[in-house]
């Protein structure tokens, strides 16, 4: 899992230097109405272009190979809880979220407010 992990990152950083070194193909804001370079580099463009679309196809199967693993909690000896540790954090009591140490269900609800008649006479 942390090698797929690594070579996800690996992947991210091939695919934003490819994307930063291509030409500006004239299209969406990039447009200004000049049309000498409309194209670009051609073979290079291709190249780059092609390259692009292979590395972000990486990222997807491997994003999605690294969360199916993920969920499945993959094997026991490369990421899994140690099964000790995870009885003791079951053990932990926990907090209430207001900070005052009491548990929700022991503490006492407020006192209503008193009600006052509001209606004129």
């Amino acid at each position: 899992m942390l090698f797929l992990i690594i070579l996800l990152i690996i992947i991210c950083v091939a695919l934003g230097l490819f994307v930063l070194i291509q030409n500006p193909k004239g299209g969406g804001l990039a447009t200004g109405g000049s049309g000498s370079n409309m194209f670009g580099v051609q073979r290079t463009g291709d190249v780059l272009e092609k390259g692009t679309w292979v590395l972000l196809t990486l990222v997807v199967v491997l994003s999605l190979a690294v969360t199916t693993i993920g969920k499945t909690g993959g094997s026991s000896t490369s990421g899994g809880i140690d099964p000790k540790l995870q009885e003791q954090l079951d053990k932990t009591p926990t907090q209430s979220p207001i900070g005052s140490g009491v548990a929700p269900s022991t503490a006492t609800p407020a006192p209503a407010p008193a009600t006052q008649d509001t209606t004129k006479k």
